[in-house]
């Protein structure tokens, strides 16, 4: 009885609290003020991405044994809680509950290469559990110190991408960069620090890199071509610098930087991230086993603001160029909640890869951008507004004959900003195939998949 009473008398406060807009009057807060000003609290948020997905198969794709041309699944590309808050002046704790990439084969044996028997209640994790000390403020800069498992990044914006108000329909994964090979999808038990001085936002972070083994497959044989490496661990270096030509963005959480601020703000970046690894890929020659270290750099450029503020018209975009070294030869596909069961990897043959994977990562170089255009508030009357947008990455890795391209045209029916939106997205992406496993992979088809993304966010 004392637990039901709790359970009550908590989600009563919850209801009665104080509903803020937040700074940039997209959605209302669900909060509890732990003070009169409201400046001390906690506030709780859910957003969930239900998909429905029409894709062309990868040759010789393969669903729970039946061959498949193409597929239409149902899945979950993320459902996410969030509780944090700030308790104090200077202290504030962040948690995120939730799962990705939740359809009818994410748990099957097939899919999971470990083998393990296949369990759809295993998905929901927690990606983030931290604390934060603020040493310094004034005015709009801070000086804030860290630590726990985060997602605070180096890289870019997108390695630490803030989901809920992503312009595109998914994220650019290629620049989350060891995503669940040696973090906890894209998160790592961390130190940082994060502020903004000036016009200058910055956050440096010492990650302690998962073993590969843990992963929840098989490791990758060692070969001739680099993969992460079982032995040699070392600490990962990170970082980012932002310079922001004009407004700043908001800082309220570690990392999750915004994708689009629907024209609220007038921003535009410049940004340089990079991240490093000792002996972070092995490899073999002869009898020998080499250590590379692992380093990925990038500079970019970021646009988001109004261009009639009466009307609510704005502008989006971003270029960015990232420098992808993980060691020689190394290359891993993956493919966005796979449809598939068969294998998602490289093969022998003309099949190559199943479901809609392609060589996502990989030692080389990527070109990414991305641009979108929102139309007037009220163009559908009482039912929102439109947002159209294009992407484009080129990544030109080493192991790759021919580069890959993967498009994307899309347009977001923005029915409350980004707390009801649905968009419609189509993607075009290379497929390869390759002689043997270590040879150069080759360009031979194309393929493309169709999706219809509702999201709720709160």
């Amino acid at each position: 009885m004392k637990k039901v009473f709790f359970f009550i008398l908590l989600t009563s406060s919850i209801a009665v609290a104080q509903v803020k807009p937040s700074d940039d009057n997209t959605k209302n807060d669900i909060r509890y003020n732990l003070n009169e000003s409201g400046s001390h609290y906690v506030k709780f948020t859910f957003t969930n991405q239900a998909w429905f997905r029409f894709n062309e198969s990868n040759p010789g794709t393969t669903v729970l044994g039946d061959p498949k041309s193409n597929t239409f699944d149902i899945g979950l590309r993320r459902t996410r809680i969030q509780i944090f808050g700030q308790i104090t002046d200077r202290i504030f704790f962040y948690t995120q509950y939730g799962m990705n990439n939740f359809n009818k084969v994410s748990a099957f044996p097939g899919y999971n290469t470990s083998g393990a028997p296949s369990n759809r209640k295993i998905a929901a994790f927690f990606h983030d559990a931290l604390g934060e000390y603020e040493v310094q403020r004034q005015g709009t800069n801070f000086i804030r110190f860290g630590g726990g498992l985060t997602v605070v990044n180096g890289l870019s914006r997108f390695s630490q991408p803030s989901i809920g108000t992503i312009m595109t329909m998914d994220v650019p994964v290629f620049a989350q960069a060891t995503v669940d090979q040696t973090d906890q999808f894209s998160r790592k038990l961390s130190v940082y620090s994060r502020g903004q001085i000036g016009k200058l936002n910055y956050r440096v972070d010492v990650a302690d890199p998962f073993p590969v083994e843990t992963n929840g497959a098989a490791p990758p044989v060692l070969g001739v071509n680099s993969v992460f490496a079982q032995r040699k661990h070392h600490k990962q270096f990170q970082g980012l610098l932002i310079y922001n030509i004009f407004d700043t963005e908001d800082n309220t959480t570690p990392g999750y930087m915004t994708g689009t601020y629907l024209g609220k703000r007038k921003v535009l970046n410049i940004e340089a991230g990079i991240i490093s690894q000792k002996n972070a890929s092995w490899r073999k020659e002869g009898i020998d086993t080499l250590y590379s270290s692992m380093t990925l750099w990038s500079v970019a450029g970021f646009m988001d603001m109004p261009l009639n503020k009466e009307k609510g018209t704005a502008v989006s975009a971003y270029l960015g160029y990232f420098d992808t070294n993980y060691g020689k030869g190394y290359l891993r596909y993956n493919g966005i909640m796979n449809p598939a069961t068969g294998t998602t990897q490289p093969i022998s043959g003309a099949g190559g890869t199943q479901g809609n994977a392609y060589p996502m990562f990989g030692t080389g170089s990527v070109i990414y951008a991305q641009a979108g255009y929102k139309f007037q508030d009220g163009l559908l009357g009482s039912q929102g507004t439109l947002m159209p947008y294009a992407s484009l990455q080129r990544s030109d890795y080493d192991r790759l004959k021919n580069p890959l391209n993967v498009y994307n045209l899309g347009v977001n029916w923005l029915m409350k900003g980004h707390n009801g939106k649905v968009s419609l997205n189509y993607e075009n992406r290379s497929v390869y195939r390759s002689s043997t496993i270590s040879a150069e992979l080759e360009s031979y088809t194309r393929r493309g998949s169709w999706v219809l993304q509702y999201q709720i966010s709160i």
